[in-house]
């Protein structure tokens, strides 16, 4: 639960008085019940009254009125997949990714709530495994894979998501031995305005970010201070309010191993990032932006939310629950989603 002077910074990061929320209760997480016990690491907010949730054993669900209500919308035949990310356009129409080696990483689209559902790719290399993607606007998007052939592959869309190119990789630097993406908030590739888009990376001697300033053709990187040496560790997730202003979080995502310098921050479009101050107590694998606001931030792991008010470099936990992706909207509609079905509205 959200508590003390944790839950007093909250509200006044949100600007909204305490009386505001009846009771005299902050900002905090209130959870909705999903009905399912399925992993939620992909999340989609439209707005506060609408949402999409992405997650394993092939589901989707989408919510048009708050969360209150559920709706299974799960592409048919789908039960063997496993959702990571999902990316809406509005209540009806989105595009959802399922990870995995070879055949398993596929992409669907629904123009019709998920009652109807499209898959408009379907791996057939073996050796790629996409983890992410995201849309700069409704018809330009892209989607990672792992390194193959020594770089990180680059899927295009220019319709929306109904058909897909491989984007030559003359342009991707080579990856490192070991460097992979981490499928785990959907948010390891993120775009800001009409063509910029940043990829993290873990697992390999050094945890770097990609940038690439026209929509994913030629890139240029950037080793972060987020602790990297081994598989489980990396940056997971990135946020960035505009071209220039973004977060890194991640960490080591093993329960017994500690995430000392688990969050940077970037004021240069990702050419140099800075270790936080004060980083998140442990792993965290989901960051989100505040709407309306230049310094305030959430980021989101299994074992709490943590707040910063100053842009990233300082960090204090608000929430205690388990989450493992975040995601707002301009109508100060944040969302977030984890394991066992669990689905939460930040409640002001």
């Amino acid at each position: 639960m959200t508590t003390g002077l944790a839950a007093a910074a909250l509200a006044a990061a949100l600007a909204v008085p305490a009386q505001a929320h009846g009771e005299g209760r902050p900002p905090h997480w209130e959870l909705k019940e999903t009905g399912t016990d399925v992993r939620f690491r992909g999340l989609a907010a439209v707005s506060r009254n609408s949402a999409w949730l992405a997650g394993s054993a092939g589901t989707v669900l989408r919510t048009t009125d708050g969360g209150r209500n559920w709706r299974n919308v799960s592409p048919p035949g789908a039960q063997e997949l496993q959702f990571r990310d999902i990316e809406a356009f509005d209540a009806r129409r989105a595009v959802v990714l399922a990870i995995g080696e070879g055949e398993a990483s596929r992409v669907y689209r629904t123009d019709d709530g998920g009652a109807t559902w499209t898959e408009s790719f379907r791996n057939t290399d073996p050796r790629a495994f996409y983890d992410c993607l995201t849309f700069f606007d409704h018809r330009h998007g892209l989607a990672m894979s792992d390194p193959v052939d020594g770089k990180f592959r680059i899927l295009s869309t220019k319709d929306g998501g109904r058909s897909w190119t491989v984007l030559p990789n003359e342009g991707m630097p080579p990856a490192l031995e070991g460097e992979a993406g981490f499928a785990a908030s959907g948010q390891c590739l993120v775009d800001s305005g009409p063509r910029d888009v940043w990829l993290a990376t873990g697992g390999a001697a050094r945890a770097r970010v990609l940038h690439s300033a026209d929509r994913g053709l030629t890139w240029k990187v950037t080793d972060t201070p987020v602790p990297a040496g081994d598989p489980a560790r990396g940056v997971f997730a990135l946020a960035f309010r505009d071209r220039t202003h973004g977060i890194a979080v991640g960490g080591d995502y093993r329960a017994d191993q500690p995430s000392p310098r688990a969050a940077a921050t970037t004021g240069d479009g990702g050419r140099t990032w800075t270790p936080a101050a004060q980083p998140p107590p442990a792993y965290r694998s989901g960051v989100a932006w505040l709407p309306h606001s230049r310094t305030t931030a959430l980021a989101v792991g299994p074992t709490g939310t943590d707040l910063t008010t100053d842009g990233g470099r300082t960090w204090r936990t608000v929430d205690t629950g388990s989450y493992d992706t975040v995601d707002c909207t301009p109508d100060r509609g944040c969302w977030a989603a984890g394991e066992k079905g669990r689905v939460a509205r930040l409640e002001n």
